[in-house]
């Protein structure tokens, strides 16, 4: 029962008396109230069952686990769920509501005593009020499941990122798409694009940067030797400056030696190999060769006799350099290029000081000068103050949800991970418990779901547990899961690789399961009672099935021996086998004779025993001999159902099992439910199409056994006697 007494932390005393209950073997303790929640700090953590379990791949809510797990690294540990189990306590006015498994809230019982409280009591009548439920005093997790779509609606969310949404002046929502098209966007708490103080703090400071180097430049005549223009000359100079260097370094050479000028002017081979081409001005086998004919000390031509690939080239430097520095002339001498040249050496200078790792230079110098110049920067960083002040209000949103998910499901969490009280006790099923497998007449409450089938089976082999796995698939094997089904009554007779089966997991959706991998061990005692048996059985039908089909061959090739073909050519005469030697199969003989004697002298013996007793005494005698049988065998299979331990189970899929949770004979013929007919169903013994009895086997059966026993009377002297 929940205690009446109002439960806090601040009420909470240092010991705490705990109740516990025995199941599986070990001592489970029992979390039915607030208090217990509470004083799972100070349970001592070898008291509990299990000490990590995965965040996915459970019957749990995937959210709530999301929330508990702080860390992000996919497993729920104590220290989390203490952790949790305080932060939702501190927010009750009563932390046994903690204890009762309820997915709604009533806004009374929120602890706004303090300001963590009072921010999440505030929330949660925003929320309400938000879906029209202004006179709402109970808030449910169905409430706040929309949460993102409040946020959505809420012009800021209190994470600090802002979007272009949330001002409706057009030039600072432009100034913001430029912003993040520069330096990046940023995701906000609602998924939407957006930009941080950062990175509005690194865009205007490149800006800035940017439009002082710019302003270096304009007030330098130097390096702005052409004013407006220069960029202009710059990019024409630029673009041809390494072919005309090349173009006076040969004429240069063909200088200092005449025969030089033809092979550096290129061979007529090289002509010859573009001969039988389609060429165009813009050939890269074209532009490879010089900007004109090289001679002596020869001017380099700027309207005729110029490479078809670099005559709009050499026309742009005309036009752009050439023409304002020299006036229009046709050719330019080597020494006017080595003065021009020097003109842009100030310019390259300038360049080379352009700010490194500049984003904003894509905008252009205009527009950056136009941004700094208005008051953007100044109202952006408002903006973002303004989203940063709501951030506990907006975080309050969120927590209301955290909370209600708290109240219902950390009492169940809790009683499938410091205890395993589901589980033993049969009060529901675990949140490893999948679903239920039903294959060969039997149903399997025990089934996980596992990702690797072969890696799970290593460890999960050392549970002693005879685990089935099987592939299921649904919608025609678009949906597809691996489970581990523990088989603990019946027998594994007709388990095999391939056979097929059904398994419904928690939400009532069927799949087709095929099996693909079993651990083979002991099932039941009576299993391993009837095991020597019918393995004695297999091998004789094995051995019969053996000798039959080796005689049907031999009959079928003795048939088609006989059956030759007319007119085909019998087989060569075979040679005649070398005669019997009787010395070489003597010691054979000897040896079938021995062991034929000593299995008629056992035989032998086990009659006159027999024989020997009274009446009364043979049951006990034929008992005896069929616990020497299978005795052995139930004996091993009796201490590995004894041994049987979920932990290994578990531990193959990522959980930390604390506890020796063992699967004694009683608890797991439980888990796997064995067909059985209605009770007070009516059964018709009838069947048509069963197979006739016939006597006469029962009858020789008992004539050999009447004459076996006279012909040992008579042997042993007992009919004198």
């Amino acid at each position: 029962m929940i205690p009446t007494q109002a439960i806090t932390p601040d009420t909470m005393q240092e010991s705490h008396e705990w109740r516990f209950f025995r199941a599986g073997g070990f001592d489970q303790v029992c979390v039915d109230s607030g208090a217990d929640l509470l004083a799972l700090a100070q349970l001592d953590q070898k008291l509990w069952v299990a000490l990590s379990c995965p965040a996915h791949g459970i019957e749990f809510d995937a959210q709530t686990l999301a929330l508990i797990d702080t860390d992000n690294d996919g497993h729920v540990r104590a220290p989390e769920i203490i952790a949790a189990v305080q932060w939702a306590a501190a927010l009750l006015k009563d932390a046994n509501l903690l204890a009762q498994d309820v997915d709604a809230l009533p806004l009374s019982a929120i602890n706004d005593a303090n300001t963590e409280g009072r921010y999440l009591l505030a929330a949660a009548r925003r929320i309400l009020h938000g879906l029209g439920k202004q006179d709402a005093e109970v808030i449910s997790v169905a409430d706040t499941a929309d949460t993102g779509k409040l946020l959505l609606e809420m012009r800021f969310n209190g994470d600090g990122v802002i979007t272009p949404k949330v001002t409706r002046d057009a030039a600072l929502q432009t100034v913001l798409g430029e912003i993040m098209a520069c330096c990046g966007a940023l995701p906000d708490r609602c998924g939407e694009d957006g930009v941080s103080g950062e990175v509005v703090a690194l865009f205007f400071a490149q800006a800035q940067a940017y439009a002082n180097w710019w302003q270096n430049a304009e007030g330098n005549s130097d390096v702005w030797f052409l004013g407006a223009d220069t960029l202009a000359a710059a990019d024409a100079y630029h673009e041809v400056k390494a072919k005309v260097d090349d173009y006076f370094t040969r004429c240069q050479m063909a200088a200092y030696d005449p025969r030089a000028a033809m092979p550096l002017s290129r061979s007529v081979e090289d002509y010859q190999s573009l001969a039988a081409q389609n060429l165009s001005a813009g050939a890269a086998e074209v532009a490879a060769f010089p900007l004109a004919v090289v001679e002596a000390n020869k001017p380099l031509p700027l309207l005729d006799g110029v490479n078809p690939a670099w005559m709009h080239g050499i026309q742009m430097l005309r036009a752009k350099v050439v023409a304002p520095l020299f006036g229009n002339k046709r050719s330019l001498a080597v020494e006017e290029w080595e003065k021009l040249s020097e003109k842009f050496a100030a310019f390259e200078a300038w360049v080379a000081e352009k700010p490194t790792s500049i984003n904003v230079e894509k905008l252009g110098i205009a527009r950056i000068r136009a941004i700094l110049s208005g008051n953007y920067q100044a109202a952006i960083e408002d903006l973002i103050a303004q989203d940063k002040a709501l951030e506990s209000e907006v975080n309050a949103i969120a927590a209301v949800d955290k909370l209600l998910r708290y109240c219902r499901d950390l009492h169940t969490l809790v009683n499938n991970f410091v205890s395993f009280r589901n589980f033993y006790t049969g009060s529901g099923k675990a949140v490893f418990q999948v679903g239920t497998l039903y294959l060969d007449g039997r149903s399997c409450e025990l089934c996980v779901q596992v990702e690797d089938v072969n890696k799970h089976a290593a460890l999960a082999n050392l549970s002693r547990v005879c685990m089935v796995y099987c592939e299921c698939t649904r919608l025609g094997g678009k949906e597809k899961i691996s489970i581990a089904a523990a088989f603990t009554a019946g027998d594994s007779d007709q388990l095999m690789v391939g056979r097929n089966g059904v398994f419904y997991d928690r939400k009532g959706q069927d799949w087709d399961a095929a099996i693909v991998r079993i651990l083979e061990h002991p099932i039941s005692i009576r299993q391993a009672f009837w095991a020597p048996y019918k393995r004695v059985g297999k091998m004789i039908s094995e051995q019969v099935q053996k000798l039959a089909a080796a005689r049907s061959q031999a009959a079928e090739a003795k048939l088609v021996k006989v059956a030759i073909e007319p007119g085909q050519k019998p087989e060569a005469v075979k040679p005649a086998p070398p005669p019997f030697d009787m010395s070489k199969f003597a010691g054979i003989f000897a040896a079938i004779g021995l062991a034929v004697g000593a299995l008629g002298t056992a035989v032998a013996s086990m009659l006159t025993g027999l024989l020997g007793l009274r009446w009364w005494q043979l049951p006990f005698a034929l008992l005896g001999l069929l616990l020497l049988v299978s005795g052995p065998a139930m004996l091993i299979a009796w201490f590995k159902l004894k041994q049987r331990n979920l932990g290994p189970i578990l531990d193959a899929n990522g959980w930390a099992v604390n506890a020796r949770a063992k699967i004694n004979i009683p608890f797991g013929s439980s888990l796997t439910g064995i067909a059985k007919l209605p009770e007070g169903a009516n059964r018709s013994l009838i069947d048509p199409y069963a197979e006739k009895k016939r006597l006469w086997p029962y009858y020789a059966a008992l004539i050999l056994l009447v004459c076996g026993v006279a012909w040992g009377v008579w042997h042993f002297g007992y009919l004198g006697k």
